[in-house]
């Protein structure tokens, strides 16, 4: 689990290295205009892979990100905290802005503190009416993308509460078990696929919602974002005081891993919410689409009380990835911490 007091890594940004979301000051040239409006809802407080998708998205100029959802852990997560209450994901992801120098915390807002109590009862929570606001607008047409590394109790309390903002938005999710036919679960796979436990009603809702569009990034698209410890020793623990303390989350996570279970870490690591960035930002240039990465189109299937797939009637398609563009992602990432930390170190 991430920490919610940072390690010694998390030092104050020089002096004078403030900025905000939207601006750039670590690149050159002309700023890139933001092509897609961006919701970012996480579990902060649970495996530092989405802190590492946070730092990478706030990186990238080419989303207007319009608010930061810190939602809530799932039932049996661990790490010393109220499990359930989003106010870890909050007060971690503002430890994130601090490191970066970024005085945009008014993005940050706090998810329900607690699972949906039933798939028709929605949970208002400040993050529900932010993303109502957002879906509601009227002033603009750039698409709204809803990039959700955890749980998804926010945006189905939304959709129960006015299910016209389905159309409106896409979500891209990482979470839920292989679809038959398109792959096989791992050696060992646990009943539930940890995202979709955190919230089964939710996952329920969000699937059963006409018109929204869905890309699932499922348990065996996001296992293949495996990089190996060495690579994040010499490419993001060199990247200055936001790759060092990055790495030293996702160290910390090993060693509590080792000490819980006494469980094989083995020499990699799996940053599963990264393909939020890989399919968000990093599209192509002419028919913008994320087009360096697989899926296959299927129907969009219910989801049951054991957390499986069952055929709907009349079902809209949706996206499933099969395969993802990790060198474009991994790559992407690393230049930009180095981009940043270069810009950090100046004088």
């Amino acid at each position: 689990m991430a920490r919610i007091d940072p390690g010694p890594a998390a030092a104050l940004p020089p002096a004078g290295k403030h900025w905000r979301v939207g601006e750039t000051p670590w690149q050159a040239g002309s700023p890139q205009a933001p092509q897609r409006r961006l919701i970012i809802d996480n579990d902060f407080a649970g495996d530092p892979d989405g802190l590492v998708q946070l730092a990478h998205h706030l990186l990238s100029p080419s989303a207007d990100i319009r608010a930061i959802v810190a939602s809530h852990l799932g039932p049996g997560a661990a790490g010393g905290i109220d499990l359930d209450d989003s106010a870890g994901a909050n007060t971690v992801a503002e430890n994130l802005f601090a490191l970066m120098g970024l005085d945009s915390t008014d993005l940050i807002v706090r998810g329900a503190p607690r699972m949906l109590t039933a798939a028709d009862t929605p949970a208002p929570s400040p993050a529900v009416s932010v993303i109502l606001d957002e879906a509601l607008r009227e002033d603009t047409d750039t698409p709204l993308f809803y990039a959700a590394g955890g749980g998804l109790t926010d945006l189905a309390s939304a959709l129960l509460m006015h299910p016209e903002i389905a159309e409106r938005i896409t979500l891209v999710w990482i979470g839920g078990p292989e679809h038959e036919g398109l792959a096989s679960p791992p050696p060992c796979a646990s009943p539930f696929e940890y995202n979709l436990g955190i919230d089964l009603f939710a996952a329920q809702v969000v699937f059963s919602a006409s018109g929204l569009r869905i890309w699932q990034v499922p348990r065996d698209a996001y296992r293949q974002c495996l990089i190996s410890m060495a690579e994040l020793r010499t490419r993001m623990g060199s990247a200055g005081a936001l790759g060092a303390f990055l790495l030293e989350e996702l160290e910390h996570e090993r060693t509590q891993l080792l000490e819980r279970g006494g469980r094989e870490v083995g020499e990699t690591y799996a940053l599963g919410d990264s393909p939020l960035v890989l399919l968000t930002v990093l599209q192509s240039m002419f028919e913008p689409d994320s087009s360096s990465s697989a899926f296959a189109t299927v129907p969009t299937p219910e989801i049951t009380e054991r957390g499986r797939y069952d055929t709907a009637a009349g079902a809209r398609p949706m996206r499933v990835y099969t395969r993802l563009d990790t060198r474009l992602m991994f790559e992407d990432l690393f230049a930009k911490l180095g981009e940043f930390a270069s810009w950090q170190s100046s004088s």
